[in-house]
């Protein structure tokens, strides 16, 4: 079995009836009645672990509010920031000539058997940010098409971009740059920044006129600005 991102323990109760986990922040523990086989429990923990990951991040962003950093080195086991989320990394060997990325409830890179071990942490670096991109291309195109109509806020051009310090902007022809690093941000965050663009083909300024435009779009848009504010340098540093 593969080694998972987290550690655990094991408690045995005269009362549970079942093998069930407790997750608690920055603890997990598994407590199952005392006949059941202790490999039965690892394989249960096995088939739970990307909910365990997916509880862990939450329960942390919940009492700490705050993102995920990058991990130093992109290897088996690692957690990988997406959507305000963080999910665990798997690694497999491959066929294929060159890394493959895979997401479900979690990251599957698939590495060349011909990559020297020193270079799959750059390669699957390098793959994720390509995936990445792609997806916030993908979650870009449905926003805009969710709130465009709204007030025929119509972009010339949407393209996603790698910025150091913009998270977006709306040109004079109405050209919309979205920084695709907001991809790893919570899905509310994107689409603040997302709006705020589109608003700006009406409003050319950040006047009252604009923020209530911004507004009837997100009601709670605060929110995600102040969410922004708060992480935004960390969210900047990237993969």
């Amino acid at each position: 079995m593969t080694t998972l991102p987290f550690t655990y323990q094991i408690r045995r109760s005269l009362r549970a009836t079942r093998v069930r986990i407790v997750v608690r922040p920055g603890d997990v523990e598994v407590v199952a009645p005392p006949k059941v086989p202790e490999r039965k429990i690892v394989q249960f923990i096995h088939a739970k672990q990307y909910w365990v990951v997916d509880t862990l991040a939450k329960l942390q962003a919940r009492n700490h509010h705050e993102i995920v950093k990058a991990p130093v080195n992109y290897g088996h086991g690692a957690n990988i920031p997406y959507q305000g989320q963080v999910f665990p990394l798997i690694t497999k060997p491959s066929k294929l000539k060159k890394p493959k990325l895979e997401f479900t409830d979690g990251f599957v890179a698939h590495l060349p058997e011909s990559l020297a071990s020193e270079q799959h942490s750059d390669a699957i670096k390098l793959t994720l940010e390509k995936w990445m991109k792609k997806q916030a291309k993908v979650h870009v195109q449905q926003l805009v098409s969710r709130h465009a109509p709204k007030k025929q806020l119509v972009p010339q051009s949407i393209k996603i971009k790698t910025q150091k310090s913009r998270w977006g902007s709306c040109g004079i022809h109405n050209d919309i740059n979205i920084n695709w690093l907001l991809v790893m941000a919570p899905l509310e965050v994107l689409e603040y920044v997302v709006v705020h663009e589109l608003c700006h083909i009406q409003q050319k300024n950040h006047s009252q006129h604009f923020w209530a435009l911004v507004a009837e779009h997100l009601p709670e848009f605060q929110q995600h600005r102040q969410w922004l504010k708060k992480h935004g340098s960390q969210l900047m540093m990237g993969l």
